[in-house]
């Protein structure tokens, strides 16, 4: 059993009276641990005021799917005070790294407990105090690396496609080439008439513009290869289906093409199968090489996505374009957004540039657009508005979500506070959003909300 010398190894007690220590070991249930055992559970409700004295304990907290260490207490110590005071689930996993002895208070013994020192009330405070701080400030920088790591997914799964196009390109073009220098070489050799040279000539110019336009639909695209590869087998030209897909790009018909080819109906030579495939390989060529430009400048408009919304190389505040921002930052959660849900934006005429924090601001409409995100669970509408209002620009930001509970409404925005499920969520988001615009911009945030609809509205002065 517990006894008070083993109580005064604890700054809590240093100067508590004898009585008082002889209380609490009147008071406290001895629990033995081995290591590797779990003491408590995150999410579990309070289980009481625990008084350690043996062992070392591994602080645990899921985030993301993920079990992760952020602390231990090393004997002597105490915890649990803080649920007890909040009455609320308790936010950490504890498992015993060694054999642990605790001894365990209830809640109403351990209130008693509060009432009868002034000075362990104080140093409990104090304690509190201190942890909420410490616990706090390492979920905020989980927060940003989490803010960053949304930030690199998202840029990863955008960037993956046209990446992969651009090799698929480069890996084809080069031997398409090659091929296409052969033809051409193989050409040269026979005796050609000019004027029926520059009939080709203009036939490829003309399909090269129609491929540079790229205005066929998907539906006209394939109706023409249908007529193109049928044209072509029926022409018996080798390879028919490598060149069908060009050719219907390029807008020609069959019967341009047919005038061309008449030239040498009466050629014994394989020129007039060569014209087509010729004409078809050029086409080709022309096709990987637009795709290969649309890649790269879809991988450009990325990487200056990212730079635009992390204000990179430049000064910590600047004149900033709200619209910029929140389409930058529809642009990084593009990978999010595009399986179900849709994003409408209505952006105020001539809506001035503000003095700002302009990466901090972009963390706001990210952390807002991602809670919209999540509570619609990838299938809704996104409302995005704007408009100015008096010396304040204001943005709203609507999701048709089942909406947040009337219970909660009010705790909103406190710290540690999440609706998400357990490990689903740090508590923070919203507290550092609320930071941003009222401490840092001197702006007001405020929500409304119910069943199908949730609107955040960011008023921001127009000079901080």
């Amino acid at each position: 059993m517990i006894c008070v010398n083993d109580l005064r190894q604890l700054d809590l007690f240093a100067t508590a009276s004898d009585g008082i220590l002889q209380w609490v070991c009147d008071h406290a249930e001895e629990c033995s641990y081995d290591a590797g055992a779990t003491l408590v559970e995150e999410g579990d409700p309070p289980k009481g005021f625990f008084i350690h004295l043996a062992g070392e304990i591994q602080i645990l907290r899921r985030s993301d799917g993920h079990v992760m260490p952020i602390g231990k207490h090393s004997a002597p110590s105490f915890f649990g005070e803080v649920q007890i005071y909040t009455d609320e689930l308790v936010p950490i996993t504890l498992k015993a790294q060694t054999p642990c002895t605790v001894y365990v208070m209830n809640r109403d013994d351990f209130r008693q407990l509060m009432l009868s020192s002034r000075d362990i009330e104080i140093r409990i405070f104090r304690t509190i105090q201190d942890r909420v701080r410490r616990l706090e400030s390492f979920l905020r920088n989980r927060e940003k690396m989490a803010a960053l790591g949304t930030l690199a997914a998202g840029l990863a799964h955008e960037l993956n496609n046209p990446a992969a196009a651009l090799a698929r390109t480069m890996d084809h073009l080069h031997p398409k080439i090659l091929q296409l220098q052969d033809m051409n070489l193989s050409y040269g050799k026979h005796n050609v008439d000019e004027e029926h040279t520059r009939q080709w000539l203009a036939l490829r110019d003309k399909g090269f513009a129609r491929i540079m336009r790229n205005d066929l639909s998907n539906k006209e695209l394939a109706a023409r290869e249908d007529e193109f590869l049928d044209w072509l087998e029926n022409c018996e030209v080798p390879e028919a289906w490598e060149h069908a897909a060009a050719l219907a790009a390029s807008g020609l018909t069959i019967d341009e093409i047919q005038a061309v080819t008449e030239y040498w109906r009466d050629d014994p030579t394989p020129l007039r199968y060569q014209g087509v495939q010729w004409l078809g390989l050029s086409f080709e060529v022309l096709s990987m090489i637009v795709d290969g430009q649309r890649a790269s400048q879809r991988i450009f408009e990325l990487v200056e996505a990212v730079k635009s919304y992390s204000y990179m190389d430049q000064d910590v505040q600047q004149e900033v374009d709200v619209h910029q921002g929140i389409e930058d930052t529809l642009k990084i959660l593009r990978h999010k957004l595009k399986y179900g849900i849709t994003v409408s934006t209505h952006y105020g005429q001539d809506l001035p540039r503000i003095r700002a924090f302009g990466s901090e601001l972009n963390q706001v409409w990210t952390n807002l657009l991602d809670n919209a995100i999540d509570a619609m669970d990838g299938q809704g509408n996104i409302d995005i508005r704007t408009h100015l209002e008096g010396e304040a620009v204001c943005i709203t930001i609507t999701d048709d979500g089942p909406g947040i509970p009337q219970d909660v409404q009010s705790r909103i925005f406190e710290s540690f506070f999440t609706t998400k499920g357990v490990g689903k969520g740090s508590g923070l988001g919203l507290d550092i959003t609320r930071r941003i615009v009222e401490n840092r911009h001197k702006g007001f945030i405020s929500f409304e909300s119910m069943p199908g609809q949730t609107t955040f509205t960011v008023q921001l002065p127009i000079t901080a």
